[in-house]
């Protein structure tokens, strides 16, 4: 079966905040504020050095340093908090023993993230001196922590879920009656929708066996008979990929039904894979409390200046010269075309879908097991009867009320694992957006000379050397980059970063192919022909001639001085024209115009 588990391909957030999204159409209204409590193990094995030369512990806390980080910069209305299982001391509302909250379900700041540096700048001794260690923890108590901070937190909540790290596979294995109570209370706390999420660590030398205690603690999809789990991490890279994968909650862009025939239909969730991350926009404060200013519209009407409520407005179509007022119901119901949802339409090769047919970024379908029981089970039949016949399912898809429908085709995808069993790439469905026929446009191309064969397979060949596979995920944005790490620098008192190295820059062509172009160019350009070069720059008249230039276009043309002087024309020439002309017949070329054309008249005996 499928791993439906995957990370954050969505963006959302508030206290219930309605937001719309121009790009996909989508508008959705979140239920509250992302909450997420990382539950540590702290006995005496995480404290163990590993071969890399840290501890579990440490590990850890770079993981949360991370998540604090990261909620700054993507939401940082999202709250997060800290509990310690295993201490000799404790501190909770509930005074379970052994049990220490180390910071309380809150917005991260620099003072919290601060404190967590000062567990990896310590040594273990300040730990034991501080906390302490004792093994008579009991697991049920630890969640039940977690549930009362849940509980007795003053914000709205939307998801609430539980991260939790140990190396230990097999807690109390000496009591059952503690196995039973924590496997009691991790069953509750589903009841409730708290995820509760295993980050489990490898010890030297020792498998971690999930099957032991674990598999009854991490409840799987409701439709899900079996879930890949990932390998124990004992590298940092490793944990820190499985923990950016789930700090973050997959927040869908809307739940619709997938209609597949007459009375059969699933519950699916669209996400958004891929997004543009921008600057976050500065938040205006009041300059006298430093609060934040909250934006409150109000219309009112333009001849009595009276405030309107959203009933008294109106809209109207010019018509024959009228007003034709319709109520925004009547808008509504005029922009209805059907209910939100997928339509089934039928089947294509995969072949049919073609790179020219994208319009825009494409979405993706996950099936909802909430909105229709079963969903899972059809959506993974669909799935792998998809791949093995290589074929996409063409679909009428209207995002949401009142929108225009669409075509699009769905795009199976498998579900990729890497060698830790860390999911690469969920299974599921591209959405791919289609265009309509009047939005492809028939070019025209004028006649002219086309390149040979030799021509194009040689363009081939130097394409394919400067060609490289891309992926967003290697490249970073340097100017965000920039940003973040000068506001992290502010905030934790650091040292300002180093300027950020644009790798986004090409490389040089020349040392990939460069040989290739030369021989292309060669083949199709004349000799001596350099592109791009910019041609020889026009020589510019010179300032003494007086703009003499066009003139001498005009004296350089054939002109008879004897029919001029004979009909008294001599005065139009040039004196450049009349010195030549008395220079070459021997006459004098001195003096004013007047002199040199009285030269030419007696020289005609005129």
């Amino acid at each position: 079966m499928a791993n439906w588990n995957f990370g954050n391909f969505g963006f959302a957030d508030g206290d219930g905040d309605e937001e719309d999204d121009a790009e996909t159409g989508f508008s959705w209204k979140t239920s509250g504020r992302d909450s997420i409590i990382l539950l540590v193990d702290v006995t005496r094995p995480m404290f163990i050095k590993q071969e890399s030369g840290e501890t579990h512990f440490e590990l850890c806390m770079k993981c949360a340093q991370s998540v604090l980080k990261n909620k700054v910069i993507s939401s940082d209305r999202d709250l997060v908090g800290i509990v310690f299982f295993g201490t000799e001391k404790e501190k909770n509302s509930a005074n379970f023993k052994h049990i220490y909250v180390l910071q309380e379900l809150e917005q991260p700041c620099a003072s919290r993230i601060l404190e967590l540096e000062g567990f990896l700048q310590g040594d273990s001794k300040d730990f034991d001196n501080k906390y302490g260690h004792n093994n008579s923890f009991s697991l049920s108590d630890a969640l039940w922590a977690c549930s009362n901070m849940f509980s007795q937190s003053p914000h709205n909540l939307g998801s609430k879920r539980v991260l939790l790290f140990t190396c230990n596979d097999n807690p109390h294995s000496n009591d059952p009656a503690l196995q039973r109570q924590a496997r009691t209370k991790a069953k509750d706390l589903h009841e409730v929708n708290v995820d509760i999420e295993l980050l489990h660590l490898s010890d030297q030398g020792k498998e971690f066996k999930f099957g032991d205690f674990y598999q009854d603690i991490v409840f799987t999809a409701d439709d899900e008979d079996d879930c890949v789990l990932p390998d124990a991490s004992g590298k940092l890279e490793e944990l820190m990929t499985r923990v950016r994968a789930k700090d973050n909650k997959k927040r869908t862009m809307g739940k619709i039904g997938f209609e597949l025939g007459d009375g059969l239909q699933l519950g699916i969730a669209v996400y958004n894979l891929i997004g543009e991350q921008r600057k976050p926009y500065p938040t205006k404060l009041y300059a006298r409390t430093n609060e934040p200013l909250k934006k409150n519209r109000k219309t009112f009407c333009e001849d009595t200046g009276e405030l309107l409520m959203q009933t008294d407005i109106k809209k109207f179509q010019m018509y024959s010269g009228r007003k034709i007022v319709f109520e925004q119901e009547e808008v509504a119901s005029m922009k209805k075309f059907d209910e939100p949802g997928l339509k089934l339409m039928g089947f294509k090769p995969r072949s049919a879908l073609k790179p020219y047919l994208h319009v825009r970024p494409a979405q993706f379908i996950f099936p909802d097991e909430l909105s229709v029981q079963g969903s899972t089970t059809l959506f993974n039949a669909l799935l792998k009867k998809s791949l093995s016949r290589d074929v996409i399912a063409i679909c009428r898809f209207i995002p949401r009320r009142n929108s225009a429908p669409q075509f699009v085709a769905l795009l199976p995808q498998e579900e990729e694992l890497d060698d830790q069993n860390i999911q690469l790439s969920p299974p599921g469905f591209h959405v791919i957006f289609l265009p309509f026929a009047d939005d492809i446009r028939r070019l025209q191309y004028p006649d002219g000379p086309r390149a040979s064969a030799e021509q194009v397979d040689k363009a081939k060949s130097f394409i394919k050397k400067i060609t490289f596979p891309f992926s967003s995920e290697n490249f970073e944005n340097p100017v965000l980059q920039t940003h973040y790490r000068t506001l992290e620098a502010l905030a934790l008192d650091q040292d300002m970063p180093e300027d950020i190295v644009d790798h986004t820059e090409p490389p040089p062509i020349d040392k990939r192919a460069g040989a290739q172009i030369q021989e292309f160019m060669d083949m199709v350009f004349p000799d001596g022909y350099v592109p791009g070069a910019k041609p020889p720059p026009k020589r510019k008249a010179d300032k003494a001639a007086g703009g003499a230039s066009k003139r001498a276009a005009k004296d350089n043309s054939p002109v008879d001085v004897e029919d001029l002087a004979k009909q008294g024309k001599l005065a139009k020439l040039t004196v450049a024209v009349l010195k030549e002309f008395c220079q070459s017949k021997g006459l004098a070329t001195g003096g004013k115009k007047n002199d040199l054309i009285n030269e030419i008249k007696s020289f005609f005996g005129l």
